[in-house]
């Protein structure tokens, strides 16, 4: 009897694996995207920095001898303090016998308090005109600068000449200097003076046409009637005497709380208040001076105070209330504000953090560099002496195991390349719940030595451990289902145990479908990041992973240690700690060589390299225990897992960030210097990969795909790091992931690798 067709219109209901796919599909991609955002964060962060400091988007152009014909004459020759009132340019001057102090390019953590401290001390208040990326970076000077009855004005965010700039630039900078000021005093301004500005007769066509905007949006422009120099630092008499005004004229005085050294600044500013009171001058704001003005313009009892009464506004000395040109920020300027000064505090911690910490992984990086070359050097002369050996030849029959889930496009020429082997061997094929007929097309090739066993889909681990149960041999060798083995491959892997000290063996995986441009790129990555660390971590005792593709094994050294465990996506790296521990030797046979199929798509390669990553971290983290242990055990935790930890997950993380900021070097520091130190690191590592693939003896012309991989490749790397260790630090879980396979790689024709 046959089954019944389904009803027309009804969906087969997923199964159990299905849904399982599915859960664990819809877990992935937030962890993808979150691993993104987390290197798109730091990248944020360090642009931010990096504008806060005036590296992104700086402009240090800075205008002279425009032509002044457009401005009106009585700006030009008016007084310092220049408003807009009803949207006509108007001019004020400051009071006879009255002192503006005003301070530029600001706060500064070391001037700036000392500025402060000698006008406390004199009881004189001061206009600061702030720099926006600078309150920012140090919001705490600012709020003590308000509190002590100073006032405050806007200097731009990034001390940038506004005359070549933009509308949008110039809203821009005016914008985010006032959130800076929300954010570190909970104040907004309305006055504002122009980098490189001076008198007003200085005011040309293009800066003037800034003045109107500004005005337009309620801005109170300030210039200077004398200028003290300070910046010159010409000695503390020549400042005194270029900010000192004529004949008892009133004056904007300019000095500088930041942009060098200001000692003389201090201590000409004491001497200068003191010399003025001598003389019977009086200190104030640039609004104290506007109210002053208007006061004297009234008539005496007009605003119901005397002539000689204090002005509306005017500060009396530090403390006073709310400068007349502040306004208490409210609302969402409040707290864009505060925001703003946490991602730049953020900043300031993250980018001096990372920088120091990318200095040690270049140091460790290279350092590592030098090491493998000098091991490798050792291993390859040490292991191909003519009087080297491992012992007594072996020729004992040893077995293969190959498991295998839906291998149909690879198995024949799997069991076709041991059948060739010129080692005694027999061939366990386990088949693991395989439902393309792989298991009947390992059987109906016939031949010799072959056996198939059949087992419910339990997983490769499980399937290692049926095949190693059912070994005839003392000595099993492990492949993928997927790798093609040389005749001779088996009879060199197996020669390390003559020593019986040794209990696993790493052999030579090779990429056999090279011919594709990620086939090229991940066979680079096969000899130089793999094969070469192999040489250095066999000399240290460390090796941490045998391949799956090819490795043997004492079957009594795998009993020793439980078998091959289901702990972990990683059975191998998991398997070889496992017998570090037990005090097994792992050693490294680069004449063993085996040919597997690399992943062929952007897609395939993620999955592989995310379970190899996950899978490595899961291991390490089980087998923490030999940080602590003495004996070998110890010696894996105290060598090898630092080296690992170190070398393929800490410095790999870090890499997209040296990356970004070489890019972010080449754009907005130095492009020559970032150009070259990028290069001078290419040229190491092309020198480790040449000497790699001549100890290989491979063909050159691949690494001259090196730099293109470096470009696309290494950062895909990283990314699959990064998201892996997001899914251990936020506790997922990781299936098993088939990739799909050709069965395009067969026996290797003769001179493939060199």
């Amino acid at each position: 009897m046959t089954a019944a067709p389904p009803a027309r219109g009804r969906r087969r209901a997923p199964t159990r694996i299905e849904r399982a796919a599915g859960r664990a599909a819809a877990l992935h991609r937030p962890r993808v995207l979150l691993a993104l955002l987390l290197l798109l964060a730091l990248t944020c962060v360090m642009l931010l920095d990096g504008y806060l400091r005036a590296e992104v988007g700086d402009d240090q152009r800075v205008r002279t001898g425009a032509s002044s014909s457009e401005v009106p004459d009585e700006v030009l020759d008016g007084g310092p303090i220049l408003s807009f009132p009803g949207g006509r340019a108007e001019t004020t001057s400051v009071p006879d016998k009255t002192i503006v102090l005003t301070f530029d390019d600001g706060p500064d953590p070391t001037w700036t308090p000392k500025v402060m401290e000698v006008l406390e001390e004199y009881d004189v208040p001061g206009t600061f005109f702030v720099v926006g990326s600078m309150v920012s970076r140090h919001p705490d000077i600012v709020k003590d600068l308000v509190d002590r009855g100073n006032e405050i004005g806007v200097h731009t965010f990034t001390h940038v000449d506004l005359s070549y700039q933009s509308s949008a630039r110039v809203t821009r900078e005016m914008e985010q200097t006032q959130l800076a000021l929300a954010g570190a005093a909970g104040i907004t301004t309305t006055l504002f003076r122009a980098p490189y500005s001076s008198e007003p007769d200085a005011v040309d066509n293009y800066s003037w046409q800034v003045y109107q905007q500004l005005g337009e949006d309620g801005y109170t422009s300030v210039f200077i009637d004398t200028d003290s120099e300070d910046w010159k630092e010409p000695g503390v008499a020549k400042i005194v005497e270029g900010a000192t005004p004529e004949d008892g004229e009133g004056a904007s005085v300019l000095f500088h709380d930041s942009g060098g050294d200001r000692t003389q600044t201090v201590e000409a500013l004491a001497e200068y208040i003191e010399n003025m009171q001598a003389e019977g001058y009086a200190f104030t704001t640039v609004s104290g001076a506007m109210a002053e003005q208007q006061q004297q313009q009234q008539p005496a009892g007009a605003d119901g105070s005397g002539a000689d009464g204090p002005a509306a506004g005017a500060p009396s000395g530090t403390g006073s209330r709310l400068q007349a040109s502040h306004r208490t920020a409210t609302g969402t300027t409040l707290y864009e504000g505060k925001a703003l000064v946490a991602a730049v505090t953020v900043a300031e911690w993250t980018v001096p953090a990372l920088s120091a910490g990318l200095v040690i992984v270049g140091v460790a990086v290279m350092g590592r560099f030098g090491l493998m070359l000098v091991l490798a050097r050792r291993h390859h002369r040490q292991r191909n002496r003519r009087r080297f050996g491992w012992g007594p030849p072996v020729t004992r029959p040893v077995s293969v195991i190959v498991p295998a889930y839906n291998e149909k496009e690879c198995i024949e020429n799997t069991l076709r390349s041991l059948a060739g082997s010129t080692h005694p061997i027999e061939i366990i094929v386990v088949d693991d719940g395989s439902t393309d007929g792989t298991a009947e097309l390992a059987e109906a090739l016939g031949l010799p030595d072959v056996r198939v066993i059949r087992q419910e889909n339990a997983g490769k681990p499980a399937a290692l451990n049926n095949g190693i149960r059912s070994a005839r041999h003392d000595i099993v060798v492990m492949m993928d289902g997927d790798t093609v083995f040389e005749p001779d491959t088996v009879g060199r892997l197996v020669q390390p145990f003559a020593d019986p000290s040794v209990g696993a063996v790493a052999g030579n995986a090779k990429v056999g479908n090279r011919s594709t441009l990620i086939g090229a790129w991940q066979h680079i990555e096969y000899v130089m990041g793999f094969n070469l660390d192999r040489r250095m971590y066999d000399l240290l005792r460390c090796m941490p992973t045998i391949p799956g593709a090819i490795g043997a094994f004492r079957r009594e050294a795998v009993l020793q240690v439980g078998g091959m465990s289901e702990d972990t996506l990683a059975e191998d790296t998991d398997i070889t700690i496992a017998l570090h521990r037990e005090g097994w030797r792992v050693v490294y046979e680069e004449h063993a060589r085996a040919w597997t199929e690399a992943p062929r798509s952007l897609r395939q390669l993620w999955s592989q390299r995310y379970r190899w990553s996950y899978g490595t971290m899961q291991a390490l983290w089980k087998h923490r225990g030999s940080l602590t242990d003495k004996g070998p055990s110890g010696r894996f935790g105290r060598v090898g897992m630092p080296l690992v930890v170190l070398f393929q997950i800490v410095t790999p993380v870090f890499a997209p960030l040296i990356d970004v900021f070489t890019v972010y070097s080449m754009v907005f520091v130095d492009f020559r210097a970032a150009l070259l130190a990028w290069l001078a690191v290419l040229a190491v590592q092309l020198v480790c990969a040449a000497y790699a693939f001549r100890l290989d003896r491979e063909k050159y012309r691949y690494l001259l795909m090196m730099p293109l991989q470096q470009f696309a490749y290494r950062q895909m790397m990283y990314l699959v790091l990064i998201h892996s260790c997001v899914t251990a630090l936020t506790g997922g879980r990781l299936r098993w992931q088939k990739l799909k396979r050709t069965g395009e790689v067969g026996m290797p024709s003769a001179g493939t690798g060199g």
